[in-house]
């Protein structure tokens, strides 16, 4: 029954990250076939970022009054694939953006719902949440990869139908998902929520470790494959190092089952600080290009450990009525942390170039020290 059930969940992470491996890479290409200029492509891709912070608060508290989360992550899916379908079917800026936003707005809260349930039944079940999770890397470099090659052989202005196309496999793989709102509460979770989230100060910590950690890597998403293609580097090198930095994270992601048991979730959010911290100084230093492949495989640490960190966080210590809500409220968090790295990163880059990674190193040691305070927490509240 387990397996069934981690089965299917992997098949849901596996279509939904394949649709974000072909829209992160592929979707400015489409909008600029349509004509749109920078800054308004600039803008229309802001959009995800700002219409969360009310899509998923929203979302996220109708589920956890009405306890109806599979059904909530049904009506997300293919709501999104209209709203895709209509984004598709738009032309000129004003249409576009206007149809994306209402796209967005139905699809930004997804996520967060099928992770919700994902730490839900996985608990119940007994099982690990990074052997199943790991599924949705590999499909986001297979969606990459065959978006790619769609790109080198079909006009640009038809990409879009890759992106619809991967919305409806994660609404029809969506339909396989079996009910956990009967599901028995984790061993060790809360089950009743004596104060708010936002006074509890060990889940503030641990957001805005998340959050930091995983926004240091603003420069290395925005400028690696730039910076490496001004070095002469090819695309398929390019996207060798990528996924090999994937593939890291897969591997950590694999084991998470056999992790010792002192690996709690704050010592993991601190092992992804201190990963950023070597990572992201090793680049601002112009490492040779031998130091590359082993500076990739720090991924698993950068963002993997810091993403299990979170979720293992959420899962042990959210009190049941709450998961959805703290599911969005991590999702707001990372997403405005990444906008203000990615804003800064332009401009850092813009004036220092690979130089800039010394910012985020930053970061992530900013991000570490609120996981110190995190791991405090938990001790004192233990007590």
């Amino acid at each position: 029954m387990s397996f069934g059930f981690s089965v299917r969940l992997a098949g849901v992470y596996a279509t939904a990250y394949a649709m974000i491996g072909i829209q992160l890479p592929f979707f400015p290409l489409w909008l600029s076939a349509k004509g749109l200029e920078a800054g308004m492509i600039g803008l229309v891709l802001a959009v995800p970022q700002v219409v969360r912070v009310l899509a998923i608060p929203l979302a996220a508290r109708m589920v956890d009054r009405s306890g109806a989360l599979r059904q909530a992550i049904f009506a997300a899916c293919w709501a999104s694939v209209a709203g895709y379908l209509l984004v598709a079917l738009s032309s000129g800026a004003p249409a576009i953006l206007s149809a994306f936003v209402l796209a967005s707005l139905v699809y930004t809260p997804a996520m967060p719902l099928i992770e919700t349930y994902a730490l839900k039944g996985l608990a119940a079940r007994g099982r690990a949440y990074g052997p199943v999770r790991l599924w949705g890397s590999v499909a986001f470099i297979v969606g990459t990869f065959v978006a790619g090659f769609a790109a080198d052989t079909i006009p640009a202005r038809h990409l879009i139908w890759l992106i619809v196309a991967g919305a409806a496999a994660m609404a029809l793989s969506a339909l396989t998902l079996a009910p956990v709102d009967s599901a028995v509460a984790p061993t060790g979770a809360k089950t009743a929520a004596k104060t708010s989230l936002l006074h509890d100060r060990a889940f503030i910590a641990v957001l805005a470790a998340a959050g930091l950690i995983q926004a240091s890597h603003a420069v290395y998403y925005g400028f690696s494959a730039l910076a490496w293609r001004a070095e002469g580097y090819d695309g398929t090198a390019i996207a060798a190092l990528w996924a090999l930095g994937v593939i890291a994270e897969i591997v950590l992601f694999a084991l998470q089952g056999r992790l010792p048991s002192f690996v709690t979730p704050t010592v993991l959010l601190m092992l992804g600080a201190a990963g950023g911290a070597v990572r992201w100084t090793a680049m601002a230093l112009d490492p040779p290009a031998l130091m590359l492949p082993f500076l990739q495989v720090l991924h698993a640490a950068t963002f993997g450990a810091t993403h299990l960190g979170a979720m293992a966080y959420l899962a042990r210590n959210v009190p049941a009525g709450q998961s959805a809500t703290a599911q969005g409220t991590f999702a707001i968090v990372l997403g405005l942390a990444m906008a203000a790295s990615s804003g800064l990163s332009g401009v850092l880059y813009a004036a220092f170039a690979g130089r800039s990674y010394a910012a985020m190193a930053l970061v992530a040691i900013a991000g570490g020290v609120c996981a110190l305070v995190a791991q405090r927490s938990v001790r004192v509240a233990a007590v």
